[in-house]
């Protein structure tokens, strides 16, 4: 009976075995145990450094936390804005969780997780600007994050684009006169503002409403759905609040998440 009670035990250890590592498999990971994450790094409050030089923001904050909830070991990897897409289709990464907005033309791109975080582009200027309202761009210059939907926004106001590589160059140039507003995330440019004090303003219309994903290379629909399963019980039990809205004094949960999965 002892025996047979410990090649019982065997197997069924021998079947828990297996089955983590067929888990494992189904993740699509490009390596075993890791979810490799791209971020800029540089786009507060959703990636950046804190006082002591770690990885801090909202991005990171959730994304470590769906790492952890899939018992992986959150893996970050620093890369510029427009070198995004293609490192994802180079396979240098799992995921993108850089605050890239779902739209239409990106989903012919990649696959998206559902909608992790709400927010919408709104107008920077200066407190003095005769800027009023996106009515007011015509003719003007407006910096916006170089192959952005903002660029785009910013040309269809009748404005000319600059193109930046991060967001805080944008920002300093207003500052220092060189272009005559911003278009930007809402949510990163009330902190920057807030945080660096800087003598700056948003108007108070948007000039568009979004929600934000994680970005995968397509054909990994086990991971993006074993994402979109930890992100659902963040918001759940209460840990997405937590972790976001110290920074930017609200819960940016959407209402009413996109499902690019059905």
């Amino acid at each position: 009976m002892k025996l047979k009670s410990l090649i019982m035990t065997a197997a069924a250890l021998a079947g828990m075995a297996v089955g983590s590592l067929a888990h494992a498999a189904d993740l699509e990971l490009l390596q075993p145990g890791k979810l490799m994450v791209a971020t800029e790094g540089t786009y507060a409050p959703f990636s950046m450094r804190a006082p002591d030089g770690k990885l801090d923001g909202l991005e990171i904050r959730v994304m470590t936390e769906v790492a952890k909830r899939l018992n992986l070991e959150y893996t970050p990897v620093l890369i510029k804005w427009d070198s995004l897409l293609v490192g994802l289709q180079a396979d240098q990464y799992d995921v993108i969780s850089a605050a890239m907005d779902i739209t239409e033309a990106r989903q012919q791109q990649v696959t998206f997780s559902n909608g992790w975080l709400e927010s919408g582009g709104r107008i920077v200027v200066a407190n003095d600007s005769a800027i009023k309202s996106a009515g007011d761009l015509k003719g003007k210059t407006v910096g916006a994050l170089v192959a952005s939907s903002w660029t785009k926004i910013a040309e269809e106001k009748g404005a000319t684009a600059k193109g930046y590589k991060a967001e805080s160059d944008a920002m300093q140039d207003l500052v220092n006169g060189n272009v005559d507003a911003v278009i930007t995330d809402a949510i990163a440019a009330a902190y920057a503002i807030k945080s660096a004090k800087m003598p700056l303003t948003m108007t108070d219309d948007y000039v568009s409403h979004v929600q934000k994903g994680f970005a995968f290379k397509k054909g990994k629909p086990h991971l993006v759905e074993a994402v979109n399963k930890a992100l659902a019980d963040m918001v759940a039990d209460g840990t997405y609040a937590k972790l976001t809205t110290d920074l930017v004094g609200f819960d940016p949960t959407p209402k009413d998440p996109i499902k690019t999965i059905q």
